[in-house]
């Protein structure tokens, strides 16, 4: 297989599981990740760890994906890695934001705000326009985000996030409407509660929120970062190119059971 796919947000998590799904599955990965310290080591050996099973296809870059000059930067140098072909996957699956309710003593900031919905929300768009712009998007190219069930029901400290991923959506949406001429699609993926690095950013009562998950879920278990990772895969299937503008449930039916957290 000579297809590549650009995954920003490699290096852990949904994004970390997906780029090791996708090697295995063959493709070259490209990915975004930014990290310092002991995580971007560990990012460094993923990387290594990924080119061992696809051949060498892999090219890390750890630096900021959401910030418009990364984007005009790499996206002449990710033209050359594909050799002008379009890409078969862009996915968001960066988790770096604010996490804090919009009122109370401390109210979320204006500046915290746009930063937050910018680099988990219309940073996708921009990456969508500039790749399209080069080609670099095509007939069976995907474009995906990763959401969760805090878009529409409040939660602790999830007011920032929750704007951003709901804005993400609506993004998505419309890439998939305004694209899908072009064979192109695009669909967001809402996952369960899943223990990562970046739940545990969200809320200090996380462990409780898995636990409880574990009783509220219909089989009884979390989401992994594999099960979202074999719903990626299986959406680049041909099969799959009728799937438009839509949301993908992957948490075992947890999103039609009571809330507790």
């Amino acid at each position: 297989m000579s297809e590549w796919v650009l995954i920003l947000g490699c290096s852990t998590g949904h994004g970390g599981a997906t780029a090791k799904r996708l090697a295995q599955d063959g493709y070259g990965i490209i990915g975004f990740h930014f990290d310092r310290g002991d995580v971007k080591r560990q990012a460094l050996k993923f990387r290594d760890e990924l080119a061992e099973i696809n051949d060498g296809r892999v090219h890390f870059w750890n630096t900021n994906a959401a910030a418009l000059e990364t984007m005009d930067e790499y996206v002449p140098k990710i033209a050359e890695i594909t050799e002008g072909k379009p890409l078969k996957l862009l996915l968001h699956s960066i988790a770096f934001g604010t996490t804090m309710n919009l009122l109370g003593e401390k109210h979320v900031t204006r500046k915290q705000m746009d930063m937050t919905v910018h680099v988990m929300g219309t940073s996708l768009l921009y990456w969508t326009q500039k790749l399209h712009d080069r080609n670099l998007l095509g007939r069976g190219s995907r474009v995906m985000g990763f959401t969760s069930e805090g878009n529409y029901v409040a939660m602790e400290g999830y007011g920032p996030v929750s704007v951003a991923k709901v804005a993400m959506e609506a993004i998505l949406r419309q890439i998939g409407w305004e694209l899908g001429r072009f064979g192109i699609t695009a669909n967001a993926i809402q996952a369960g509660v899943t223990p990562t690095r970046a739940l545990t950013k969200i809320s200090d009562r996380w462990e409780d929120w898995v636990e409880r998950t574990k009783y509220r879920n219909p089989m009884r278990r979390t989401t992994t970062p594999e099960d979202v990772a074999g719903t990626v895969s299986l959406l680049l299937r041909p099969e799959a190119d009728f799937i438009n503008c839509s949301t993908i449930y992957c948490d075992g039916g947890e999103h039609r059971s009571g809330r507790i957290y």
